[in-house]
């Protein structure tokens, strides 16, 4: 089964990746992983969905609006940074922009002069440490290799911190099985009440809503597209009768039911 999700080799999704297939290939796009999916050039993808600190990653959802994949299986994996260097005298810290935002407190508090470079991926951010003395990296200690020396571990503002991603595939391969199930909706109207009326279907058949969250459209200002998860499958019969009327609500624009899908956990 090919496989393709954000590289460098050793980022967080490839750790993720792994969990799934021993094929995996990479590129720096979460875009171009989704299309690679969507056009059959891939077997399953791998994207960033939601960190536990940072939140959602919203070119994962816009680039899930504008294809058409089915969600497979959700990864969680806890996210442990180091920081890594050549020797502690660096000027620059490069890492991918959540990881720095997600050690923001300790950069602050141990190495406030330094700047930071927000790079493609962690291990992007590896690289470029170990070709430069004067860059440090942040990513999971494992990373460090010979040519780098881990001079902090577990750096994460908070312990708790944990990434969700996404396994993606072909449209096909959806499946109504699974104690979760994601969803985009797009009403294509805009009203007094028009979110309410779109959650009362879940709540009058007690589907617990596990995530909501608003991405602009792109067709006009004010328009949105909305990401929903629920914690039921779409083989219960409370979840269709809630889609079925969602979709009266959304009939001048679109429901996309991704798929249900079981949790994974990748240990450290």
């Amino acid at each position: 089964m090919r496989t393709i999700t954000l590289g460098p080799s050793g980022t967080y999704s490839h750790r993720a990746a792994s969990a799934l297939s021993e094929s995996v290939e990479f590129t720096e796009s979460v875009t171009a992983i989704v299309e690679a999916v969507a056009d059959g050039e891939y077997d399953r993808g791998v994207i960033p969905i939601e960190n536990s600190i940072e939140g959602s990653v919203t070119e994962s959802l816009d680039a899930l609006a504008d294809s058409d994949v089915a969600v497979v299986a959700e990864i969680i994996t806890p996210i442990r940074h180091g920081l890594m260097a050549q020797s502690e005298d660096f000027d620059l810290v490069a890492s991918h922009a959540q990881a720095l935002a997600q050690c923001r407190s300790y950069l602050e508090d141990h190495y406030p002069d330094a700047d930071l470079e927000a790079v493609a991926s962690t291990a992007r951010g590896v690289e470029h440490a170990r070709e430069d003395s004067t860059v440090a990296a942040i990513a999971h200690p494992d990373n460090a290799g010979e040519e780098l020396t881990v001079l902090a571990e577990d750096i994460q503002d908070r312990n708790s911190n944990a990434t969700r991603f996404f396994a993606i595939a072909d449209p096909q391969t959806r499946s109504i099985e699974g104690g979760n199930t994601s969803l985009i909706v797009y009403p294509n109207v805009d009203y007094p009440g028009l979110l309410l009326e779109l959650l009362e279907p879940f709540a009058d058949r007690d589907v617990n809503l596990s995530r909501l969250e608003s991405r602009p459209s792109g067709e006009r200002l004010g328009d949105y597209v909305f990401h929903i998860d629920v914690e039921a499958g779409l083989y219960e019969q409370r979840l269709q009768d809630a889609l079925d009327e969602i979709e009266e609500l959304a009939s001048e624009g679109w429901v996309r039911r991704l798929g249900s899908y079981d949790t994974r956990h990748v240990v450290e």
